[in-house]
């Protein structure tokens, strides 16, 4: 009767969850075929990128990779310029790689303006990934034509 290995299943699954492990309990997991009856033998595998998080709450440092489908405008946070005024430091929240890569910056400098343009999308070497929700604060170094100056610097996504 089908009704049977239902029951039993759901048997299991109740006193299962929320229960710490007692001393009789095998010390290897139970494969799906011993838990649920008809079940595949092997499980199923499932890629998930690992955590990508900055060490101490510092910015992740990123460099432009160049591979990415159907890349898009971002937003970014501010410009940090260097001592010299030869360099932007661009910080901006993203997400996880794969699913979130810095493909290209672009700067477009005038006599008054300088304007940056991150732009990120999915890796194109990338197939079949999961990727967590998850914010991260990454940062990058552009190098200008000339010094900054008393040049505004613009977001060039807004």
């Amino acid at each position: 009767m089908i009704v049977t290995p239902i029951l039993a299943g759901s048997l299991l699954v109740a006193l299962g969850c929320g229960t710490e492990p007692s001393a009789t309990a095998p010390s290897q997991p139970v494969s799906r075929s011993t838990a649920l009856p008809g079940a595949p033998s092997e499980p199923a595998s499932h890629t998930v990128a690992p955590r990508e998080e900055p060490t101490g709450g510092a910015p992740r440092p990123t460099k432009p990779e160049g591979h990415t489908d159907n890349p898009r405008k971002v937003r970014w946070l501010k410009a940090k310029p260097s001592k010299d005024g030869r360099s932007l430091r661009i910080t901006w929240w993203s997400g996880v790689e794969p699913c979130n890569v810095l493909d290209r910056v672009t700067v477009r400098e005038t006599a008054k303006r300088v304007t940056v343009t991150l732009w990120e999308g999915p890796s194109s070497k990338a197939q079949n990934v999961a990727c967590i929700e998850i914010a991260i604060q990454k940062v990058t170094t552009v190098k200008l034509k000339k010094p900054l100056g008393s040049r505004k610097v613009v977001d060039g996504a807004r």
